[in-house]
């Protein structure tokens, strides 16, 4: 497997932003099939260049890289946005 980081469009990762600036409920799709339901908190990038989402759920905080993100869908009401598909591929 290619564990090559591959950045987002810059279109899509303004959703990302928007997600971490209202501090939305998210469910997120990971490239592998799982399934998240967190709380968007900020976007890091590493020294490396790749970047992650920074969310917490019940077990805490943690960062999910960018790349494997297949789709984020807000829960939040009045969300400005619908779900976003990030990536191609999952299941």
């Amino acid at each position: 497997m290619d564990d090559r980081y591959r950045p987002l469009n810059c279109d899509l990762y303004d959703y990302l932003e928007i997600a971490c600036l209202h501090r939305y409920l998210l469910r997120i799709e990971l490239l592998g099939g799982e399934c998240l339901e967190v709380e968007a908190l900020t976007t890091q990038t590493t020294a490396s260049k790749e970047e992650f989402l920074l969310v917490r759920d019940a077990a805490g905080e943690r960062r999910l890289r960018l790349d494997r993100l297949l789709a984020i869908t807000p829960l939040t009401p009045g969300a400005s946005f619908a779900r976003v598909r990030l990536n191609v591929g999952g299941c």
